[in-house]
């Protein structure tokens, strides 16, 4: 890898983890055409430091204020005098961060007959012949987006008048529990957008479409978190990680890259969602997913792979 290559990859992944065009989706495509699938792990790993910087330095007073609501609740739990109801704004959000949380531990559950977890589902859908799912995957995420951006204002009629309400603020128990289960599925299908997918699943429960961005990134950091460092983990007990023999420099021209650039994703994300511009990634993700969608139907006629003419790995 050369200096060209750390910049071009930390480009990439900056704009696709915020974006809503998922950044495995991506990575599976440019591995599927090009025919290599190798990589560096621990380069990989060491990006998402610096995408995991990018949500800390847009995000950093509200996860600070999140931190102090937490600590507040367990004072307020340990003395007794903790009540649902009476949450501040905060409070709600900082406990329904941690509820939306616990559907990733379903990734964990091995699937019976397979010798595989749940999560494990992603190296194989990664694979060349399941190509198509990176395809369905991406459609998915274009739909979500589509109708969740649909979705309309509730309605109340008050002495036969209709007024259309603003949508929620505040999440429920269920809301945080769908969108955390969108989280994991996200996990699992590469081209199925974490940030686009988890945006469209609040939408359609109601919330503000500021709000439910916000709380998908909020979300999404511990997730990443962990991600990070279960890589880690694999990468450094490996026996050939090729930790050892890295160009640290490289490493962190990556990371600086996909900070800078994962800032700027956040901030037009955020600025495309309040200007009604979510089109753009609706029709991009929905046409990507088709054109693969077609590729993969010739490739599983043919039995090769239609770019490198190699045999289909299942």
């Amino acid at each position: 890898m050369n200096f060209f290559d750390a910049v071009f990859q930390g480009i990439i992944q900056g704009l696709t983890e915020f974006l809503p065009v998922s950044s495995s989706g991506h990575l599976t495509i440019y591995q599927h055409i090009s025919g290599v699938n190798e990589n560096n792990s621990f380069f990989s790993v060491m990006l998402h430091i610096g995408t995991l910087a990018a949500v800390v330095a847009v995000y950093f007073r509200l996860i600070k204020k999140l931190f102090g609501s937490l600590i507040s609740i367990i004072k307020k739990m340990v003395h007794r005098q903790f009540k649902w109801k009476e949450m501040t704004g905060e409070e709600n959000l900082a406990m329904m961060i941690i509820i939306g949380l616990l559907p990733l531990f379903l990734l964990f559950l091995p699937i019976p007959g397979t010798g595989m977890k749940i999560k494990d589902l992603e190296d194989l859908f990664s694979k060349d012949g399941y190509f198509f799912v990176v395809g369905l995957s991406l459609v998915g995420t274009s739909m979500l987006l589509f109708f969740g951006a649909r979705k309309r204002q509730p309605v109340r009629i008050i002495n036969g008048k209709r007024y259309r309400l603003k949508r929620r603020k505040r999440y429920t128990v269920i809301d945080a529990l769908i969108v955390g289960l969108t989280q994991g599925a996200a996990a699992v299908f590469p081209g199925l957008s974490r940030s686009g997918s988890t945006l469209g699943a609040s939408q359609l429960r109601g919330i503000n479409k500021q709000v439910a961005l916000d709380y998908s990134f909020l979300l999404g950091t511990p997730a990443v978190v962990a991600a990070a460092l279960l890589k880690l983990k694999d990468v450094l007990s490996a026996e050939n990680n090729g930790a050892g023999d890295v160009n640290f420099f490289l490493v962190l021209v990556g990371i600086i890259c996909a900070a800078v650039v994962g800032f700027i994703a956040i901030k037009l994300f955020k600025w495309l969602l309040s200007t009604d511009k979510m089109h753009i990634f609706i029709l991009y993700t929905a046409g990507v997913g088709l054109i693969i969608l077609l590729i993969s139907i010739v490739e599983l006629a043919s039995g090769t792979n239609l770019f490198t003419q190699q045999s289909l790995n299942f």
